[in-house]
């Protein structure tokens, strides 16, 4: 694999999920970030959260994914895809026995592509792990989150929670990768 290729896959084993960058925000002059996710078996998600200003979609390629759009939960079968319209609150789990593949989309870039590899170096690093039930991974995905307000807010829990705990967090010393 070459150093190219290596950058274009984010392995987030620790906590279940692994992405393979198939249109980098480079590639697509700022248009779009695409990525192809697998969720493991159990997969629990991301918490319910906002894309301010972009649109989010999901195809799934093979597997069922359950995804929650406001309040509002569905699957999708392979061959069966969902837009999110920026603004709107949604999440994703796999709580099937078998693996998900989906092409994720979020449109238009900002810096998404920035949000995921930071919290890959995090998960990585054995700093973040999800869910967040251990204090310093709740300081770190809040920071993260507040770090990158104009990608993605989060909706449960409160955003004015998230940036409580990302002062708590800055104030106590901890760091978030470039």
């Amino acid at each position: 694999m070459t150093s190219e290729e290596q950058g274009r896959i984010l392995d987030f084993a620790p906590i279940g999920m692994w992405w393979e960058i198939t249109k980098s925000t480079a590639d697509t002059g700022g248009e779009l970030f695409e990525a192809i996710n697998v969720l493991a078996p159990g997969f629990a998600g991301p918490p319910l959260h906002i894309h301010p200003h972009a649109e989010e979609s999901y195809q799934v390629v093979s597997g069922t994914l359950d995804i929650c759009v406001g309040t509002e939960w569905r699957q999708l079968h392979p061959g069966e895809a969902a837009i999110v319209p920026a603004g709107k609150p949604h999440t994703l789990r796999n709580t099937s026995t078998a693996e998900v593949r989906l092409v994720n989309v979020h449109k238009p870039a900002l810096s998404f592509e920035r949000f995921f590899r930071r919290f890959h170096a995090l998960v990585c690093a054995g700093k973040l792990k999800l869910p967040p039930k251990d204090f310093g991974s709740l300081v770190l995905v809040s920071m993260l989150f507040v770090d990158h307000e104009r990608e993605i807010v989060s909706a449960k829990p409160p955003h004015a929670v998230m940036r409580l705990l990302a002062f708590i967090g800055r104030f106590s010393g901890y760091k978030l990768p470039l």
